[in-house]
């Protein structure tokens, strides 16, 4: 198990994992809603989704690295479930280790 993280009963169980196709267009529309405040982002980055062990079960996690405004870096991991956003990782560090950024710009065209 990883960073002691418990998967729901529902979270797709042991089955392969559709890669989640949509998550350039669900992680921004996403965070908009998850972040306090979503404007001014700086230098986002995001490696492709690869799957890592989460919770004992294989999903695909999606790393991004960005600076708030007046704020200091942050990394997120962001899991999906059968294809589809499901939740913010709490071990972003070490589901992210290895992750291969490149730009996303779209993150820091946010707003409320």
């Amino acid at each position: 198990m990883t960073g002691g993280e418990s998967a729901p009963p529902d979270a797709g169980g042991d089955a392969v994992q559709p890669f989640p196709a949509n998550y350039r267009s669900e992680i921004p529309a996403f965070l908009r809603s998850y972040l306090n405040n979503p404007v001014g982002l700086r230098d986002a980055m995001m490696a492709e989704p690869v799957q890592r062990e989460v919770a004992g079960r294989m999903r695909f996690v999606s790393c991004l690295r960005f600076t708030p405004q007046g704020g200091r870096p942050q990394d997120i991991a962001i899991v999906h479930v059968n294809g589809r956003l499901d939740r913010v990782a709490g071990n972003a560090q070490e589901l992210c280790a290895a992750a291969v950024y490149a730009p996303f710009p779209e993150l820091e065209k946010l707003s409320r």
